[in-house]
């Protein structure tokens, strides 16, 4: 149904119709058509009992309908065609109930007028519908008064005849009625449907780009949204040497790795409970305890760290880029969240520790995760911990530094911990 609807709405269309205009104007067509088509049954059966004038009035209507969609199709004003149509609905059954001699010789004939303001609902909606509803009820009023006057000479129909086409007149309004509102609320359905369908992408796409609960203050609330955290743990990872081997790669294949490196660290922040904030280039940065506060935040940030360069080691195996290796720094503090911007925002970090923990990566050592000393305090009864030594840093000046390796098991320190870098290491950067 809805592929023929959109066929004959190409009778009708111009190409800046909407796809519910379409759809409007694909209904109509098909409804004057069948209404045409079963036009035949009054004509043929009027002309057989010698009523040759009433038989005109449905042949009137089929030829209005082929001349209006002629004309549809070459001028593409659908508003004529409309209104030329209503017009019939309204009026020719009013004509054939006088033309047979009243209500009861044309049984019920005056029924399909109620046709004309469920169309122009259906069509035009409630306001512009108004109209057709009052123009119905006082021609089915007018009709009313003269009725006496028409069966004065009724039409010498038999009287199981008349039944049967009271029935028939009956059905049919009903029948295409039901029709044209069914597709309707179909139509209804399917749009929501589609909303619906269209807010969940819209919110895994939000999802994606703002923590579930800013997300929900977002549609809530207007004004900006900022939150104080006394203490959180910023990680930034960044891809040592990446930008020399892209400029080798294929575009898509640079893209694609990108994409599979990313989407593992999402899954294992994920996993941990920590906050993915965004990624810049090949930089990737996350945090703990924000937008909800936890007390084991950093601890989280930490075992995300590990299982991102782990991660990072299985993709390399499994593509053959041996080359791909993390740079990771860590530290924890008090920052400000929130989010900026009204068209392409963003939830983001400010603060010292934000500074501090991109520095522990832009300083730090291919293949290592370095953090601070109040980083290296906190988690060295959980996690293996060396120090590096004493690093100048840019725009902090000398900080002692150190490297997180592994995590500790009950039994002690885990294997990763055989990896040792001396007290004495010390770069100057």
């Amino acid at each position: 149904m809805l592929r023929l609807t959109d066929a004959l709405a190409d009778i009708g269309a111009n190409p800046a119709d909407t796809k519910d205009e379409r759809l409007r104007k694909g209904t109509l067509i098909l409804a004057s058509v069948l209404i045409a088509l079963l036009s035949f049954v009054w004509v043929l059966t009027y002309l057989l009992y010698g009523y040759p004038v009433a038989a005109a009035i449905p042949a009137a209507y089929q030829v209005l309908t082929v001349v209006g969609l002629v004309v549809l199709a070459r001028t593409r004003r659908f508003a004529i065609f409309r209104t030329t149509q209503f017009v019939a609905f309204l009026i020719l059954p009013g004509l054939l109930q006088a033309a047979l001699g009243g209500v009861v010789a044309s049984s019920g004939m005056v029924l399909w007028a109620v046709f004309t303001p469920l169309a122009a609902l259906a069509m035009l909606g409630v306001r512009r519908a108004l109209a057709w509803l009052a123009a119905c009820f006082l021609w089915v009023v007018l009709l009313a008064i003269l009725d006496p006057r028409f069966a004065a000479h009724p039409a010498e129909l038999p009287s199981a005849f008349v039944v049967t086409f009271f029935v028939l007149n009956v059905m049919g309004v009903t029948l295409s009625a039901f029709v044209m509102l069914g597709y309707f609320v179909e139509q209804r359905e399917r749009v929501r449907a589609a909303l619906e369908l269209e807010r969940e992408r819209s919110e895994r796409l939000l999802l994606n780009v703002l923590p579930s609960p800013i997300a929900q203050r977002l549609k809530e609330e207007d004004g900006v949204i900022a939150e104080h955290y006394d203490s959180v743990s910023v990680l930034f990872a960044d891809l040592a040497n990446f930008t020399e081997h892209a400029m080798v790669l294929p575009p898509q294949e640079l893209v694609a790795l990108l994409d599979r490196i990313f989407t593992a660290f999402d899954r294992v922040a994920d996993v941990h409970g920590v906050e993915k904030i965004k990624t810049i280039g090949d930089a990737y940065m996350a945090a703990g305890g924000l937008p909800k506060p936890r007390p084991d935040h950093l601890e989280a940030v930490a075992r995300t760290a590990l299982a991102m360069r782990e991660e990072l080691a299985s993709i390399a195996l499994a593509t053959g880029q041996s080359w791909l290796a993390l740079r990771i720094g860590i530290d924890s503090g008090p920052a400000v969240a929130g989010v900026i911007g009204r068209r392409k925002f963003i939830y983001d970090l400010w603060g010292d520790t934000v500074n501090t923990a991109s520095r522990m990566e832009s300083h730090g050592l291919t293949g290592e995760i370095q953090v601070t000393e109040r980083v290296a305090a906190a988690l060295r009864e959980q996690f293996v911990i060396r120090r590096r030594g004493t690093v100048a840093v840019k725009g902090k000046g000398p900080m002692q530094t150190f490297l997180l390796t592994g995590q500790r098991s009950r039994a002690g320190a885990n294997p990763d911990s055989a990896r040792s870098i001396g007290a004495d290491d010390t770069e100057v950067m």
